[in-house]
Formats: C-alpha cells, sequence, structure tokens
C-alpha cells in the first residue's frame, strides 16, 4: 500500500527543473502556477498540482530522476535469481521464471512512457463516453512528453477511505455494485481494462452520493484477452457465483 501514492517524494524544486527541461521554457511561461509539493508520490513517478494560463486545474505527472536506470539494475538483478532457481531447482521450470521477469520488464518499460499512458487513457475515455459509470480525465496533449503527462485535475474520495464514503453518505451497495459492473465491462465489452485497479487509482465523485460515479487515474498498465481467454475467465466466474 505505501508503494500506492505514498512514496517518500522527491523535490519539488527537482521537479520544476525536469518540466523546464523537458519544455526548454521557464515554467511559468506554461503553468499560471505550480505547486512544488507532491500531490501523491509513487514507486515511478510523483504528481504536482498546476494551473494552465488558459485557467485550467490540472495534475502534472513528472518521472522519477533516474528511475529507467534503476529499473535495470532490479530487473538484471531479478533475472540472475530466475536463472540461479532454474538450474537449480527443476520444479521452479514450471512456473517459467526467466518469462515471469520478462513480462514484468516489459511492463515497466511501458509505464516510463508516459505519451503511452496518455494514449491508454484517452482510449478508456472513449470507452466510456457519455457513461455514468465511470469517469476518466483529460489529457492535454499539447502538454504531454515522454515523461512529463499533464492532465484534468480530478476531485473526489479515495475508494479505500470507507469513513469518508459513509460520511458523505454514499451508497455502498450501488458502489459496490458499480465498481464490479465497471470492470466487466472493460473486460468483456470493451477488452481493453485498467490492469492497475488498486485503491490509490480509484476515486469515488462527490456529485450523486446515492448513484456514486467511479473516477479513475494512473492508466500506465492496460490489458486486453482474446476470446478464448474472456471465454475461460467467464466459465471461471459462473463455476464461482453457482459455487
Amino acid at each position: 500500500a505505501k508503494l500506492q501514492d505514498r512514496v517518500k517524494p522527491f523535490s519539488g524544486k527537482k521537479a520544476k527543473s525536469i518540466i523546464e527541461k523537458t519544455f526548454s521554457c521557464p515554467i511559468d511561461s506554461i503553468f499560471q502556477n505550480f505547486d512544488s509539493k507532491a500531490l501523491a508520490s509513487a514507486s515511478i513517478a510523483q504528481v504536482h498540482a498546476a494551473t494552465l494560463l488558459t485557467g485550467e486545474n490540472v495534475v502534472i505527472k513528472v518521472l522519477r530522476p533516474n528511475i529507467a536506470a534503476i529499473i535495470d539494475r532490479d530487473v538484471d538483478l531479478l533475472m540472475s535469481m530466475a536463472k540461479l532457481a532454474e538450474k537449480y531447482w527443476r520444479n521452479v521450470r514450471n512456473f517459467k521464471p526467466k518469462e515471469i521477469v520478462a513480462e514484468v520488464a516489459q511492463t515497466l518499460s511501458d509505464e516510463l512512457d508516459l505519451l503511452r499512458e496518455g494514449a491508454n487513457a484517452s482510449q478508456l475515455k472513449r470507452n466510456f463516453s457519455g457513461s455514468d459509470d465511470l469517469y476518466i480525465p483529460t489529457i492535454y496533449w499539447d502538454y504531454c512528453r515522454h515523461s512529463v503527462l499533464v492532465m484534468e485535475r480530478i476531485y473526489g474520495i479515495p475508494i479505500h477511505d470507507i469513513q469518508q464514503l459513509k460520511s458523505a453518505g454514499v451508497n455502498m451497495e450501488k458502489l459496490a455494485r458499480r465498481v464490479i459492473e465497471v470492470f466487466f465491462m472493460q473486460v468483456f465489452r470493451d477488452s481493453y481494462f485498467h490492469a492497475e485497479l488498486h485503491p490509490g487509482n480509484i476515486f469515488v465523485s462527490k456529485e450523486d452520493v446515492e448513484d456514486p460515479k467511479l473516477i479513475a487515474v494512473d492508466f500506465g498498465i492496460v490489458g486486453s484477452l482474446n476470446h478464448d481467454d474472456k471465454r475461460y475467465l467467464a466459465e471461471n466466474m459462473i463455476a464461482f457465483f453457482k459455487r
């Protein structure tokens, strides 16, 4: 849970420097204001609040300094462990440790490209266009680069804050039903789903607490399933529901 949005942040001064270097101009030529205190800080990037010159409230996602080199080092270590495991423990080969590490490495590589994340968000937003179930923030493409992502700032209650949800009068039964329906729609209707739906990435809108709408953030990892995968998953779920 500490890796979701409460990792120790790097300095706001450093974040400002990265943004200015990315855009090759002073930060006040892009934003009316920039909050140097991080709103949230995760393992790969952190988020700062800002306001565009045109007045829109946004958040700026900035990759951590030297994060690519740190990830490469850790992946190399994991692969060495996987190779040793396969060499000395025959049964481990059934779990394909080298393939697992390779998949983790590819996913992390994708997460380091914030333009890819912006594209993922835009696709999810199109899939739920006009929906009252799930809201996806708007991406401001003119301000996005591989290491910096600018998107609409959202306001909601973190889904893990049960006390705040109840105090706000959120209909918890409808909320639970909506979470399940939104996940099923992504998997079975669209075959395109947010693949990192931990509690740090899901918020509940305060606009209509009786019929609560979900808000999702952080689109670095998405997934899709082919027809056979979806059928296999559906059959397992039906078996589970029928006990």
